[in-house]
């Protein structure tokens, strides 16, 4: 537990109907995360997956267990929507989220990074899916989060917009390391950035299966990433 990020030891997660029914979203849960480590949730639509990021934002009290977090720093997150304020520009939007004594710090490397530079004045109705993507990336990772939640951030993109956006976010994770949870319903996602996938069974989330992949992300070629995401496909109960 030294060596960990974040524990989450949950016994359950209830939501009333009306007429008195229960909906049970999140069964029980225990795992760690570990420091600097890069883990994926895999599991069906609707199990909960969301509900347990909420959980671990803070968002979401009503559960009952505990989840712990054991580092020091800021926690972060993206979410399937950029959520940029529509009236800032980009480098207000990321601004925006740092305290006032560091307001004015230099962005330069953090835009080089994730390409944003010439977009620094832009407004979000300005920016494509994917640019508006990576500005949201550039407000979570401004914050040098020491954990940093991620729901399905790039949802909906093409190959290929997704494909540049894996290898930003990999970049700057390896720049700054960070402890990284993630949902995803891409298994070929999980299989190129993860080295650790949790896979939940149906609704309430429960944990199925776990997979840990050795293998550095730089050193995966396409046929192992084709080999991990079937690895991942087939442990899907």
């Amino acid at each position: 537990m030294a060596d960990s990020a974040l524990v989450v030891d949950v016994q359950g997660r209830t939501f009333a109907l009306e007429g008195g029914d229960v909906l049970p979203a999140v069964g029980q849960l225990r795992f760690s995360l570990p420091a600097h480590s890069f883990t994926c949730i895999v599991g069906p639509s609707g199990c909960g997956k969301t509900t347990l990021l909420r959980m671990i934002l803070g968002l979401d009290t009503g559960f009952e267990g505990r989840i712990e977090h054991i580092h020091e720093g800021a926690v972060a997150a993206v979410f399937q929507e950029p959520r940029l304020l529509p009236w800032r520009t980009v480098e207000q939007n990321v601004r925006l989220v740092l305290p006032d004594q560091y307001r004015n710090e230099s962005l330069d490397e953090l835009f080089q990074v994730l390409g944003l530079q010439d977009m620094r004045s832009f407004y979000p109705n300005q920016l494509s899916l994917g640019l508006a993507r990576r500005a949201a990336l550039a407000r979570a990772f401004v914050l040098k989060p020491a954990l940093l939640i991620l729901d399905e951030p790039f949802v909906s993109l093409d190959k290929a917009t997704a494909q540049r956006l894996h290898t930003l976010l990999l970049k700057l994770w390896h720049a700054q390391p960070t402890t990284i949870l993630m949902v995803t319903h891409d298994m070929s996602e999980a299989a190129i950035l993860a080295d650790r996938v949790l896979v939940f069974g149906d609704r309430p989330a429960q944990l199925v299966n776990e997979i840990l992949i050795d293998t550095p992300q730089s050193r995966r070629d396409a046929l192992m990433q084709l080999d991990i995401a079937q690895r991942i496909q087939r442990s899907v109960v």
